[in-house]
């Protein structure tokens, strides 16, 4: 019996690691950097609202990009994204959204297990995670480092997010949004920002969105410019740079998304944009099977990665 149930442990233990510990390499890269950062409380209304902030290292001042999270909550990969952004040359805000949700009144680190931070990100009340944003947005034009120009990116259910915000704010300078699917049709004409989309080709959960959303978004005449990345799945940023990422293609469509978003910043902050519309385009990577990875609350999908 005993030598059954060794082998059986060991199997469970080794299992049980990669879930654990999913995201150490991210915190590695995080505890690396030589950038500032902090935690600043915002208030509003009642609400306290913690955000991870960071500072590039520049001699001028510099655009903000306020950066939403996945379903995941503000994980390490999240604080990481946003120091990666901030080397580019970014103010970095990124709120987490479950501040004060979770045990004894923490946030994301607070909950016990993954299943616990989905399920409690996909019960976030839509009008609370806008007013969180409008905290972290006005919070920006308060940065004495920041130039005033204000983005929005998002990840999975942050790209959702980035998308309704997009809906609700006006001084935005444009959005991003990360494999995310859109606000209702009505609610695009409010729009006063350009949105650039990122999409897997493996997502067709996501990507089913995307034509419909190029005709709704051309009527409303608002700037839509999608890119597709074949063979990746769906969460290739976080993928892509993930050690035990099997898909070669989340890695190359994780690489080209980070320079066509730094590349858009950087147009963004030089010039003004137009609301020109663009056609969509297909890059093509690696074709593997797909990796489903997170998930949006509104459309049916099981998380099957762990952070």
């Amino acid at each position: 019996m005993r030598r059954i149930f060794l082998p059986l442990l060991l199997l469970a233990l080794t299992l049980a690691a990669p879930s654990a510990h999913a995201q150490d390499w991210a915190r590695t890269r995080l505890d690396a950097s030589p950038r500032h950062r902090e935690w600043v409380s915002l208030q509003h209304g009642n609400r306290t609202l913690q955000a991870y902030v960071v500072y590039p290292e520049v001699k001028t001042k510099a655009p903000v990009v306020i950066l939403i999270h996945e379903i995941f909550g503000l994980s390490d990969w999240a604080r990481e994204m946003a120091d990666e952004l901030a080397a580019a040359g970014y103010i970095v805000i990124a709120p987490d959204l479950l501040s004060g949700f979770g045990p004894n009144h923490g946030g994301s680190s607070a909950f016990p297990d993954q299943e616990a931070t989905v399920k409690a990100v996909s019960a976030l009340d839509p009008e609370t995670v806008n007013a969180d944003l409008d905290a972290a947005a006005d919070y920006a034009k308060t940065i004495p480092a920041a130039n005033g120009k204000i983005t929005v990116a998002g990840f999975c259910w942050g790209g959702s997010k980035s998308f309704a915000f997009a809906t609700h704010r006006h001084d935005l300078a444009a959005a991003f949004v990360f494999y995310g699917t859109p606000p209702p049709d009505s609610e695009l004409s409010k729009i006063t920002a350009p949105v650039y989309g990122f999409y897997a080709g493996n997502d067709a959960r996501v990507g089913a969105t995307v034509p419909g959303t190029i005709t709704a978004m051309k009527a409303a005449n608002k700037k839509f410019d999608p890119i597709t990345y074949e063979g990746a799945g769906h969460g290739f940023m976080r993928a892509g740079e993930d050690p035990t990422n099997t898909n070669p293609a989340n890695k190359s469509a994780r690489e080209q998304a980070f320079t066509r978003l730094t590349t858009l910043l950087q147009q963004i902050n030089s010039a003004k944009t137009t609301a020109t519309l663009t056609t969509p385009q297909t890059l093509k990577t690696t074709t593997t099977k797909p990796q489903i990875t997170c998930h949006d609350p509104n459309m049916q999908m099981t998380a099957t990665n762990s952070m």
